[in-house]
C-alpha cells in the first residue's frame, strides 16, 4: 500500500479504516476532532458507507459504539480527555461487560491546556477500568496500533484505550499503509447475557475481568511496542512512555542514548523490563507525558531503595507539556530553544471574531443587568467563553459542559435571583437539557440565554445537533412558550435585546432567550465550499 504524510489524528483515522471499522462515533473536541473529520471525507470510508456522523455528546457516542460492538462490528469512539469524564459511566461498565466486535476508545489528552480546562491523564481511567492502553510514540505507531488494536480488543474481549496527546495529534509524519481489512460480519454475542449488568451477572464478569490481568501483562511483556534498549552507562536507567521516547532520542546525536532504556507504549507496564532495568542501574528516570503515573507506581514499588527521577522530585516540571528541552535539561545536557520569541512580539490573547453575534449579546446583557449588579452570569464551554475577557467582562464561571444552567439554578436556590446562564446551542444539546428540566421542575428563577450560531463553532464549525430544534426542545421540557423568546444579535437590535433580557429577568420563573445568528466563520466556509463545488 501507499505511504501518506499524515497528522497523528489522521494516521489514527486511516488506521481505523484500514483496520476494518464499521463506525466512528464522536463529539468534536480538540485535539481529537480531526480523527472523525478525516474519516468523514475519506473515499474508502464513503465507499464502504462507514458510519461517520457526529454524536450529541461523548456518552451517547460511547454507547452507540458499544452497540455496534454488540452487533459484532468493529468501532471506535473518539474524544478529548474531558470528554471521557462525560463518557465515564458506559466506559467503566463496558470494561465489565467486555465487547463483541473490537472497540477502541481514542482519547486525546491536552497537557498544558492548549484548549482545555484541565490537563488530566486518561491512562488513569484505563488503570481504573483494568483494560489495556496503547500509547504511540509516533504517527506510524498510531496507525499500526489502530490497525492491529482490534485484534487485541477481540482477543481479550475488552475495549482498548488508545491515548495520544496534543503534540502527536497535531504533528505530521510519513505513514506506511497496510492492506485494508474486511469489515466484521454481523454477529450477536455468544453469551446472550453478556451485556446484562444485573448484580448476579456483574459479579461474575468482574471476576472474569480480574482473571484477564495476567494475560494482559503477558501481552504487554511481549508487545512489539515495548522494548528494552541496552546502553553502556548503567548509572541511570530511563523509562520512556509514548511520545517521550521521541523527546529522549532527540537529545542525542543519531539517537544513540548511552543509558539503558525501557520504551513503554503498551500497558500494563512491562514489569520484567522494569525489573531488569532496576537490577542494572543505579537510578531510574521516568519520562512520561501527563501525570506521573508510572513514576508513582515505581516510587511505591521501590520505596526508598531506589532514587526515582521525574516529575515528582522536580527533575521535570510537575505541570504542563513535556518537550525535548525539558528532557535535555533533566539529562544535564545544554538546552537551547530553536525558535526563541523576540521580546518585541506582544502577546495576543484570543478574541471573538469581528462581527460575531456573541459580542452583541454580551453588550446587551451588560446593559440589562447593570441596575442589579454583576456576578450572576454562569457560562459554559465554547468560543463564547471569551465573554469573560475584556472588553465584555460579561460572564463569571466556566466549569464544564452544561454547568452554566445547573450552576445558575443552584445560585438561584441560594437566593441569588435572578441568575443567568449563557450556553451555546451545541453545548445545550450536549448536556444542558437535563439541567433545564431541573429548573422547570422546580420553577427556578433563572434566565437562560442560548447563543445559537448553528454550529459547533469552537472546534471548526461542525453541524450542531440543535439546528432547528431549540424552541421545540425548550417547550417540550416544559418552559412556558411565552417565555421562550427569539432575538437576532445585531447592533441594530441592541435596544430590543436589552428590553427582552429585562422582561425575562423580571419573570420569577424559567425563561429562555435564544439569540440566533449563524457563525460568520461557518458562513464564509460554506460560501467557499458552495463556490468550489
Amino acid at each position: 500500500m501507499s505511504s501518506k504524510l499524515l497528522l497523528g489524528v489522521e494516521a489514527i483515522g486511516q488506521g481505523a479504516i484500514d483496520g476494518g471499522i464499521s463506525g466512528v462515533y464522536a463529539y468534536p473536541g480538540t485535539p481529537s476532532t480531526e480523527i472523525t473529520e478525516y474519516i468523514q471525507i475519506n473515499p474508502d470510508a464513503i465507499q464502504r458507507n462507514i458510519h461517520r456522523q457526529w454524536s450529541v455528546n461523548e456518552k451517547t457516542a460511547y454507547e452507540a459504539a458499544l452497540g455496534m460492538s454488540y452487533a459484532g462490528k468493529r468501532s471506535i469512539v473518539c474524544m478529548k480527555h474531558v470528554g471521557l469524564n462525560v463518557a465515564a459511566d458506559p466506559f467503566m461498565n463496558s470494561c465489565m461487560t467486555g465487547i463483541n466486535g473490537g472497540l477502541i476508545v481514542v482519547v486525546a489528552d491536552d497537557p498544558s491546556m492548549h484548549s482545555s480546562q484541565n490537563e488530566q491523564d486518561s491512562r488513569f481511567y484505563a488503570k481504573f477500568g483494568m483494560i489495556p492502553v496503547l500509547e504511540p510514540s509516533n504517527q506510524q505507531e498510531a496507525y499500526d496500533m489502530m490497525y492491529d488494536g482490534f485484534e487485541l480488543s477481540e482477543r481479550l474481549h475488552l475495549p482498548v484505550l488508545l491515548r495520544i496527546t496534543t503534540r502527536l495529534a497535531h504533528s505530521r509524519s510519513g505513514v506506511a499503509r497496510k492492506p485494508m481489512k474486511e469489515e466484521n460480519k454481523l454477529a450477536l454475542p455468544s453469551n446472550p447475557k453478556q451485556f446484562l449488568l444485573l448484580p448476579a451477572f456483574a459479579r461474575k464478569y468482574y471476576q472474569a475481568l480480574l482473571g484477564k490481568q495476567d494475560e494482559m501483562l503477558e501481552l504487554s511483556e511481549n508487545s512489539s511496542y515495548n522494548n528494552f534498549l541496552s546502553g553502556p552507562d548503567k548509572s541511570l536507567g530511563i523509562i520512556c512512555c509514548g511520545i517521550a521516547f521521541n523527546y529522549l532520542m532527540e537529545s542525542y546525536v543519531n539517537a544513540e542514548c548511552p543509558y539503558p532504556v525501557v520504551k513503554v507504549s503498551q500497558y500494563p507496564v512491562p514489569a520484567s523490563m522494569i525489573r531488569k532495568l532496576d537490577a542494572m542501574c543505579d537510578e531510574i528516570m521516568v519520562l512520561e507525558e501527563g501525570f506521573p503515573m508510572v513514576e508513582e507506581m515505581l516510587t511505591d514499588f521501590f520505596g526508598k531503595g531506589k532514587k526515582i527521577l521525574g516529575r515528582l522530585d522536580g527533575t521535570l516540571p510537575r505541570a504542563g507539556e513535556l518537550n525535548p528541552d525539558h528532557v535535555s535539561k533533566a539529562l544535564g545536557k545544554q538546552s537551547v530553544s530553536a525558535f526563541p520569541v523576540p521580546p518585541v512580539v506582544a502577546n495576543r490573547p484570543p478574541a471573538l471574531c469581528q462581527g460575531c453575534g456573541h459580542q452583541d449579546v454580551y453588550y446587551a446583557l451588560n446593559e440589562a443587568i447593570e441596575e442589579i449588579g454583576h456576578g450572576r452570569v454562569f457560562s459554559d464551554i465554547g468560543c463564547y467563553t471569551l465573554g469573560a475577557l475584556q472588553p465584555y467582562n460579561s460572564i463569571d464561571t466556566c466549569v464544564d459542559m452544561g454547568a452554566s444552567v445547573t450552576m445558575a439554578k443552584g445560585a438561584a436556590d441560594a437566593g441569588l435571583v435572578p441568575s443567568f446562564a449563557v450556553i451555546g446551542d451545541s453545548t445545550f444539546t450536549h448536556s444542558g437539557i437535563t439541567g433545564l428540566l431541573d429548573c422547570v421542575n422546580e420553577g427556578s428563577n433563572v434566565t437562560i440565554i442560548i447563543l445559537d450560531n448553528e454550529a459547533v463553532a469552537m472546534t471548526g464549525g461542525q453541524e450542531s445537533s440543535a439546528v432547528g430544534r431549540i424552541e421545540n426542545i425548550c417547550e417540550g421540557v416544559g418552559v412556558e412558550p411565552a417565555h421562550v423568546r427569539l432575538v437576532v444579535p445585531l447592533k441594530k437590535n441592541h435596544d430590543e435585546m436589552v428590553r427582552v433580557i429585562r422582561d425575562e429577568m423580571a419573570y420569577p420563573g424559567v425563561s429562555v432567550i435564544i439569540a440566533r445568528r449563524p457563525c460568520i466563520q461557518k458562513l464564509a466556509r460554506d460560501k467557499r465550499e458552495k463556490k468550489n463545488a
